[in-house]
């Protein structure tokens, strides 16, 4: 099953990623909930699905805390989570790693205006790293009690200044053995120059989910475009047996987003290399 997620055409309405990913012929639609309702509704995300026959095959867990009407902790955000999936009737939840830091918050207002997030060498152990630590079995009972798989993810590495700064806890192809369930994201293996295949090797049996987005030196980049060896990754995956989805998840940049027939063109060739490569 090849879907599409909401969150490569962000800058794009619910409802116009739906009708795209209808129109060029995906099998499912990721949604990432956001500060926009209409990602968090279920009657009208369930709507969706039956106007253009569509399922939700993964509803992703917020990014941020500021999302109006949800819990502003990691733990809270994650149940929260949970429950719009079961209300929406998709399997699979992608849930984030804890931090590992207090961060500040800074906004650089120029030419090009910019955030960014400054870590504070302070550790963070909030009662969601407690939650996920130990033997699991907090994340265990709630997938067992909700009917639902949580795929945790595997997470980038970011630069500080030029430095290497891992922000997460649990975020090495070690660490994240500890996880009966896992999403493997392409593109975030790649900030930390890993290779796709040799991780899937590695953690294949946790793997349930998949996050396919190629990189350059940027993140997100469109599946065809970048240095992650993808036609072969997904090859292997099927000819290993895999039978999650794999849900492309890339940036509108990548898809030409400011021209919709751009955009459409860009969107039909992804579906076609994934077609062409996600074969036994």
């Amino acid at each position: 099953m090849i879907a599409l997620s909401t969150g490569s055409l962000y800058s794009y309405g619910t409802a116009r990623v739906f009708e795209l990913a209808a129109e060029v012929g995906y099998d499912g639609v990721e949604v990432i909930v956001d500060h926009r309702w209409d990602t968090r509704q279920p009657n009208y995300l369930r709507r969706l699905c039956a106007d253009f026959g569509l399922p939700i095959v993964a509803v992703h867990s917020p990014f941020v805390a500021d999302v109006k009407g949800w819990p502003d902790d990691q733990l809270g955000r994650l149940r929260q989570t949970v429950a719009l999936a079961q209300a929406v009737g998709a399997p699979i939840v992608v849930a984030h790693l804890p931090f590992r830091f207090y961060a500040l918050v800074a906004h650089w207002h120029a030419y090009r205006p910019r955030r960014f997030f400054l870590p504070v060498p302070l550790p963070r152990r909030e009662p969601y790293y407690r939650f996920l630590d130990g033997v699991n079995e907090g994340l265990t009972g709630l997938e067992s009690e909700a009917g639902v798989t949580i795929g945790m993810e595997n997470m980038p590495l970011k630069r500080v200044l030029g430095l290497p700064v891992n922000y997460y806890w649990f975020n090495t192809p070690d660490a994240l053995a500890r996880f009966s369930h896992l999403t493997l994201d392409t593109t975030h293996l790649g900030t930390w120059g890993l290779d796709p295949l040799a991780v899937y090797d590695r953690l294949r049996e946790q793997v349930v989910h998949v996050h396919l987005s190629n990189y350059d030196g940027r993140e997100h980049r469109s599946p065809p475009d970048g240095r992650l060896p993808l036609a072969e990754f997904l090859r292997k995956l099927a000819r290993s047996g895999y039978e999650g989805a794999v849900t492309v998840e890339t940036g509108p940049q990548a898809l030409d987003a400011q021209d919709e027939q751009q955009c459409l063109a860009a969107i039909r060739r992804v579906l076609a290399f994934c077609r062409r490569h996600f074969v036994e």
